[in-house]
């Protein structure tokens, strides 16, 4: 995770931001959301975090009740300095996760009614 002066931030956990670079340069910031083991790896489920859409303060960034995002799945590893990491899952991985997310949220839905 990186450290962050930035006061955008101040609503979340410093811990549950994630940020991403693409070939570019191009810095992308994510919540992580949950973590959902599968075997003996972890995957996290990220939602985008778009500082720029959101002027009110009591906004929960990308949390709006009536729009459709897209969430991101990332394999947790670990790198050689011991620093967790997020990579791409592989295909099987993500059907996986897909399954693994699927069914956790029919449990809640279940317990919720």
């Amino acid at each position: 995770m990186a450290d962050f002066e930035n006061d955008d931030f101040d609503e979340f956990d410093e811990d549950s931001v994630v940020v991403m670079t693409d070939e570019e340069g191009n810095e992308y910031y994510y919540r992580e959301d949950m973590i959902i083991p599968v075997g003996e790896k972890r995957y996290a489920i990220l939602i985008p975090i778009d500082i720029d859409d959101c002027e009110d303060e009591s906004c929960d960034c990308q949390n709006h009740d009536d729009e459709e995002i897209d969430v991101f799945i990332a394999r947790i590893d670990v790198d050689e300095n011991g620093e967790e990491v997020y990579v791409d899952p592989t295909d099987e991985e993500f059907e996986e996760v897909r399954k693994a997310y699927e069914e956790l949220m029919e449990d809640e839905d279940y317990e919720a009614e």
